[in-house]
């Protein structure tokens, strides 16, 4: 069992276990492809030759937790380490400045950060935790020989649903979690340019859909704004939907396509499959599919954590590092024991 996705969605008690058998998964060439098709999709931010889009085949469905889980057996190595704080000031200064400017209304930054550990904690006992720690998140555990192992905490879906009943939700702004959340007219734009994006993608689809929100949710110790979807759409159309929808502005900015392409010509960090997304694509006649956000990679001597945060005009440097800190706790809780 070299390839499998582990998950447990949001709300829910039920572990599934999706398992390839033989051989490698499938590598998709397009998002678009997905239509039709069905397995665990292992999705990354930006698709490439090292960075595929993965399909792990369902060869099996359980809802056991399994007792041979291996461990991550690629090596971190230390020439991948950087001096993250002052990449950091260099890309926000080069983000912000092309915002100011007018060039974009919105990008968002990512970071990474290794945390070195010769802990003998098992994956499984990581995610077990996980799902524990954060039960309004979708938690996943998965592993493939060209993803590697990855542990996910997400509260963003990305797309769900069967037939012709979908949803999907605008999901941005972060605060630490408390009663009363205030939220700042910077986070209140955020999210707006995420909900109108959606919008405007699912009328390319479909007339049939309804807006609710937004509204404060809880994930972990953060908090954000969301605004849900509800839609009809002929099922032949996932595909297409998802190329349409990935990646959001939550995770890349706007104009999209300028923004994407600037994000991969000027960001330091790697995003490799961080803010790509996870999920099952039509197993047992349901599709959960979820952006991969809190996330980390395993590797035999360490933990690869990644966090990002979308920058406007009047956005601080300070402020968005101090963002990407507590969003790194979401993981860094898990492999600390707090």
């Amino acid at each position: 069992m070299t390839s499998f996705a582990l998950f447990r969605l949001p709300y829910e008690q039920q572990y599934t276990l999706i398992a390839q058998t033989s051989g490698e998964p499938l590598e998709v060439s397009s998002f678009a492809e997905l239509s039709g098709k069905q397995g665990f999709v292992v999705a990354p931010f930006a698709q490439s030759e090292d960075f595929p889009i993965l399909l792990i085949r369902p060869d099996m469905v359980s809802h056991d937790i399994p007792s041979d889980v291996p461990d991550a057996v690629r090596h971190f190595s230390v020439s991948e380490i950087a001096d993250v704080r002052v990449d950091y000031q260099i890309d926000f200064a080069n983000f912000h400045a092309h915002l100011t400017n007018g060039d974009f209304s919105k990008l968002v930054l990512s970071r990474s950060l290794f945390v070195a550990s010769d802990s003998h904690e098992s994956p499984l006992d990581l995610f077990m935790k996980a799902c524990e720690r954060y039960p309004r998140m979708m938690i996943t555990l998965v592993t493939t020989p060209k993803s590697g192992m990855w542990l996910v905490a997400t509260p963003e879906m990305l797309l769900s649903g069967s037939g012709e009943e979908w949803q999907t939700v605008a999901l941005a702004g972060t605060m630490p979690f408390e009663q009363d959340v205030r939220w700042s007219d910077k986070n209140i734009q955020e999210q707006r340019y995420v909900a109108t994006y959606i919008t405007e993608q699912l009328e390319r689809f479909t007339s049939d859909f309804k807006e609710t929100g937004p509204r404060t949710v809880r994930a972990g110790h953060l908090a954000h704004l969301r605004s849900d979807f509800c839609f009809k759409m002929s099922s032949d159309r996932v595909g297409e939907l998802i190329q349409a929808l990935h990646p959001t502005p939550a995770v890349c900015g706007l104009p999209k396509h300028d923004a994407f392409h600037f994000i991969m010509q000027n960001e330091h960090s790697p995003r490799r499959y961080y803010s790509g997304f996870m999920g099952a694509l039509s197993v047992e006649g349901k599709t959960n599919l979820f952006v991969t956000l809190r996330c980390m990679e395993l590797f035999s001597n360490g933990y690869c954590l990644y966090a990002g945060g979308g920058i406007l005009n009047d956005s601080t440097e300070e402020q968005e590092w101090q963002e990407t800190e507590i969003k790194l706790d979401t993981m860094r809780n898990i492999i600390n024991h707090v």
